[in-house]
């Protein structure tokens, strides 16, 4: 696997176009300056405990990104609070952006704010997560459809090649506010659901994290093991509820007997992947979704629109949102060195101290 080999899904380049599908009643007034002056662009990150990438790998390429076209951005986390997130919205707003970019807390938390853009003549773009109802300009992720299959798809193929027999499948699914989860949850569900209705898979525990809280969903699947101790696999949605899940099988010397997934290719995730803890995890070029979504809102903050080639379906309002739909990849410990390949995670992050030797083991160099 080359470094830029996790490509897009859609085919071809983003072509620039008037692009109808976004003139109805979304974007405002951007677009009609024909590029002659440059907006500034606001963007909105969600927390920094779900996962590592809202910390420190979107908005480093988000940054890397804008001040290259030499678009002034301005990057802030509303860390989990809803209340702050509009909050950040409304200084945004009134300082005159002319994008503004948001991964959503919740659909009615970032409707409101989209709504509120749009009444100002601000262009949007939903980032990694589709905002139900919203109506943004475009909307920017990866095949999440698709990530969750992967899931389901690593966790049969762990369990086969660990001989299991009728095992209890327990899933940990991401918030219940958050459309991504619901759509990981649909991939997942679409592989596993047909192993329990043929008896080869026995279903187990099935429930959401509120907030992708990694405590919380500890206690959840605490709670879980101790009703249902003969849980043997877990699809737990990303990296830091499998690492939770991991915790608690350890206190029961289960870790590694019970295959366990994730999501976001995170160093934790990795690690726990070497040592033979997680079963694998799905890899998102985070890179290439903030390139991506960054490409369109430079676009707008110059006054021109691209076409995308592709829509995605508000559930809500029925509408066809331009969309970039990205491929995600599975890893698992063979592949964990295509991630570093990638320029994702660094040597150095991985194979710090016990890890070195795993890395060497596993051609990670």
């Amino acid at each position: 696997m080359r470094k830029g080999m996790f490509a897009l899904a859609a085919v071809g380049l983003l072509a620039t176009s008037s692009m109808a599908a976004c003139g109805d009643d979304s974007g405002g007034d951007s677009g009609t300056d024909g590029g002659s002056s440059v907006g500034k662009v606001g963007v909105i990150l969600p927390d920094t405990a779900s996962s590592q990438r809202w910390s420190t790998d979107d908005p480093k390429y988000l940054k890397a990104a804008f001040d290259a076209a030499g678009v002034p951005v301005d990057i802030q986390n509303a860390q989990g609070d809803k209340s702050q997130f509009q909050t950040i919205a409304e200084g945004m707003i009134s300082s005159g952006v002319k994008v503004l970019m948001i991964v959503n807390l919740d659909s009615g938390t970032g409707k409101a704010v989209l709504d509120k853009a749009r009444a100002a003549g601000i262009a949007t773009i939903d980032y990694d997560r589709l905002t139900l109802g919203g109506n943004a300009d475009y909307y920017v992720s990866f095949d999440n459809v698709a990530v969750g299959k992967l899931q389901g798809e690593g966790l049969v193929k762990c369990l086969t090649e660990m001989k299991a027999v009728k095992p209890v499948v327990a899933r940990l699914n991401g918030s219940p506010t958050d459309n991504n989860a619901t759509l990981f949850k649909e991939g997942y569900d679409s592989v596993l659901n047909p192993k329990f209705e043929s008896g080869e898979f026995v279903k187990g525990p099935d429930q959401s994290v509120p907030d992708w809280d990694n405590a919380q969903g500890g206690t959840i699947f605490e709670q879980m093991l101790t009703e249902n101790p003969k849980i043997k696999g877990v699809l737990a949605a990303n990296d830091g509820l499998g690492n939770a899940v991991i915790s608690v099988l350890k206190k029961q010397k289960l870790n590694g007997k019970v295959p366990v997934t994730g999501q976001d290719a995170t160093v934790q995730g990795l690690q726990n992947i070497l040592v033979g803890d997680q079963c694998m995890t799905v890899y998102k070029a985070i890179k290439q979704e903030a390139d991506a979504a960054a490409e369109l809102a430079i676009g707008l903050a110059k006054g021109t629109r691209k076409d995308t080639g592709q829509t995605v379906t508000d559930p809500e309002t029925k509408k066809e949102i331009p969309a970039v739909l990205l491929t995600p990849d599975p890893i698992f410990k063979d592949s964990v060195k295509d991630v570093v390949a990638d320029g994702f995670v660094t040597k150095d992050q991985l194979c710090a101290g016990d890890f070195a030797k795993l890395c060497a083991d596993n051609g990670i160099s």
